[in-house]
């Protein structure tokens, strides 16, 4: 188990024992969500949480204005305890571990989707209903993800199993092929 998922183990897993016990698992995953969003959408947040300089009750502070009541006291407490660690710079790996860790408590597949171009909601309904023919399994959360180098088509990661019908995955099979016959 890589060094990381040692450190945010721990801590995912008794997130989703508390959000379990106070039953707000499904609102915890998805404000969850959210803030993996704010996170990474922000270099300045993660700088500021990963500063030896700020202290832990000033990074409690600005956390808790960013937030505040807008998620639950489970997720609050989380920040606050790792803010109070020194640890609030591996809250991103905290929270997919415990996305994980949801998932397989509801039986959630995860699939990936890369695409060329924006799918439309037609296009995400019907690659849904495939990917959860896929997965076996009715649960499923898709990531959609757009990479213009595919050229065209789409590619879908489910677990282990990958499913590559973009324009440039036919092209690089095309000239492997080519390369056996010449």
């Amino acid at each position: 188990m890589p060094l990381l998922n040692t450190i945010a183990t721990p801590y995912a897993e008794a997130l989703l024992q508390v959000a379990d016990a106070r039953k707000e698992t499904d609102t915890v995953a998805q404000q969850a969500k959210e803030i993996l969003a704010i996170w990474s959408a922000s270099p300045e947040l993660r700088a500021a949480m990963a500063s030896p300089v700020l202290e832990p009750e000033a990074k409690k502070a600005a956390l808790g204005g960013l937030f505040g009541e807008q998620i639950t006291p489970s997720l609050q407490n989380l920040l606050k305890l790792l803010a109070d660690r020194q640890r609030i710079a591996v809250l991103d790996s905290v929270l997919v571990r415990f996305l994980e860790l949801y998932r397989e408590l509801r039986n959630i597949a995860l699939a990936t989707v890369t695409s060329a171009t924006p799918l439309s909601d037609q296009q995400q309904q019907e690659l849904t209903a495939k990917v959860k023919d896929l997965a076996g399994t009715d649960a499923v959360e898709i990531d959609l993800q757009v990479d213009p180098a595919l050229i065209g088509g789409f590619i879908v990661s489910v677990g282990s199993q990958v499913i590559d019908a973009s324009l440039s995955g036919q092209v690089r099979r095309l000239g492997l092929a080519l390369a056996k016959v010449g």
